[in-house]
């Protein structure tokens, strides 16, 4: 029986460690789901996560596997702990993976595959050195919007991609247009405006390219009816019929991730509780600066499960 005001919500790429599965000891379906994402990409996702170096686990061809293979498996170490079944699930960029995993609409050996393709795809989209992303803090996201469609030119092009909070944004696109609008953004009363250390220019327009090749990958996958609402990024409402999840996963490596819009609708339909099923605390942190009244729990080891699963009680 599900939950009704429970939500779960899994991670994007940047919360990966070294280390990061040490906390579940030996727990059984940790470990299954890390090898079924191992052998479905032919990686050592254990060894990788447990000895590094951090610089092959950041790649982002491992990056994205090993943070799904992580997260469905702590999802599946919480149900197998007896845990309910929440009523609605949403994930961040790649996230909505393992939500849709988590939902069942997909195996977990099948989507390991599909990401590690999406992971090839957005990179290839444009070239090491030649894009960038940087988050913008303490200006509203329609400021950025603003500064952002005043400055972008085809040749030089930066857009608002991430709206992870009222007042935190991420903007991408040509990495000296991107770094020219930190400077406007600062100008514009933006507290910071800090350039990430990411490979390519995410969810901004220039990934067209990765859009296109995803559709074409994901016009090969089956998908099956999702058991519970999966909340898409690409428009922060749930779509449960496979055309419209192959769309929404397509379109969304080149269109805003809408994850303020997201966890605002959820709380409307009723959604008080919200779990971030994960490594890292970062959901956690947006969840509370978007919804200050809203619950908000952790699993990212044996002992917050175990916490979590108290509090649901």
């Amino acid at each position: 029986m599900n939950r009704q005001d429970l939500a779960f919500l899994f991670p994007g790429q940047g919360s990966q460690a070294v280390g990061m599965l040490a906390g579940f000891g030996a727990n059984r379906a940790v470990a299954e789901a890390v090898a079924a994402a191992s052998g479905a990409i032919g990686l050592d996702i254990a060894g990788l996560v447990a000895e590094g170096p951090a610089e092959t686990l950041n790649l982002t061809v491992n990056t994205q596997p090993v943070m799904l293979a992580c997260a469905v498996g702590f999802f599946q170490a919480y149900r197998a702990a007896g845990g309910p079944m929440p009523s609605a699930m949403a994930g961040h960029s790649l996230g909505e993976y393992s939500a849709l995993v988590a939902a069942g609409a997909l195996p977990l050996s099948e989507a390991a595959s599909l990401v590690r393709f999406r992971a090839e795809a957005m990179q290839q989209a444009v070239p090491v050195g030649q894009g960038g992303m940087a988050a913008v803090l303490g200006l509203a996201s329609q400021k950025v919007e603003e500064v952002c469609r005043g400055l972008s030119r085809p040749q030089a092009v930066v857009e608002a991609v991430n709206f992870n909070a009222p007042d935190q944004t991420v903007i991408a696109g040509h990495l000296a247009a991107v770094e020219a609008a930190c400077g406007a953004l600062k100008a514009a009363g933006a507290k910071r405006a800090l350039m990430l250390p990411v490979s390519a220019p995410f969810h901004s327009s220039l990934l067209a390219p990765a859009a296109q090749a995803l559709s074409d990958r994901l016009a090969q996958v089956v998908f099956s009816q999702v058991q519970v609402p999966v909340w898409h990024n690409l428009n922060a409402q749930p779509c449960g019929d496979a055309p419209a999840i192959r769309q929404a996963l397509a379109a969304q490596a080149k269109s805003p991730v809408l994850w303020t819009q997201t966890i605002e609708g959820l709380a409307k339909v009723g959604i008080s509780t919200f779990v971030e099923c994960g490594p890292g605390k970062v959901l956690a942190g947006l969840v509370k600066r978007i919804s200050p009244e809203a619950r908000v729990l952790n699993i990212f080891d044996q002992a917050s499960l175990d916490a979590c699963r108290e509090a649901l009680q």
